[in-house]
């Protein structure tokens, strides 16, 4: 079975959105370089500096779905039916929409549980990677030991408050990682892989 890696953008302080999920500054790196890409079976292009593009590309070229919470798909209208990354979306929320103008033909599928997203989208994915949203379902997943890897993409911007990367309340017992396996730096943002120490 391929991995599951949480990931996201992400404040020095920790936060991926402020109080009212604007993203301030926390994404101008994907517009300021000079190096031009999509993620895989994406539309949306970013310009980043080639250490960056770089990274996104070889990080995120195995992710065959994903999984988000109804936080985000209600922010971004599951972008209009079409994964942003990957090709299928699992949306964990006790509430699917009924009246969602793409329901018919959008690759997502709901689920009731992060146990039930993870194990959907690992079925899903095979041998493929699995990228777990941070935030509420990312932080429910790691605490539930079913995150192999994080992904901090780490922009220089304190917001003092928001939408908590690892959001959910403290673990039982501190979840260890292990040394960065990755430290890529770019123009505005410091991009770092740490794998998940288990048991």
């Amino acid at each position: 079975m391929g991995k599951a890696i949480m990931g996201a953008v992400v404040s020095l302080d920790g936060f991926m959105a402020d109080d009212h999920d604007g993203v301030g500054p926390l994404f101008d790196w994907c517009g300021n370089g000079d190096v031009s890409w999509t993620f895989p079976g994406g539309d949306d292009e970013f310009r980043t500096t080639r250490a960056s593009a770089d990274f996104m590309r070889a990080h995120y070229r195995d992710v065959a779905c994903v999984v988000i919470g109804r936080r985000v798909f209600d922010l971004t209208n599951g972008w209009n039916g079409k994964p942003a990354a990957g090709e299928h979306v699992f949306v964990v929320t006790h509430e699917p929409p009924t009246d969602w103008e793409h329901a018919d033909t959008a690759p997502f599928t709901f689920v009731d549980s992060v146990e039930a997203g993870i194990d959907a989208a690992q079925r899903y994915a095979g041998n493929r990677v699995v990228d777990v949203a941070g935030g509420e379902i990312g932080g429910q997943a790691l605490r539930l030991g079913l995150i192999d890897q994080v992904v901090v993409n780490l922009v220089p911007v304190v917001f003092g408050s928001g939408r908590r990367f690892f959001a959910t309340g403290a673990p039982a017992d501190p979840i260890l990682l292990d040394n960065p396996s990755q430290v890529i730096r770019g123009d505005r943002v410091t991009h770092l892989v740490y794998d998940v120490v288990k048991d």
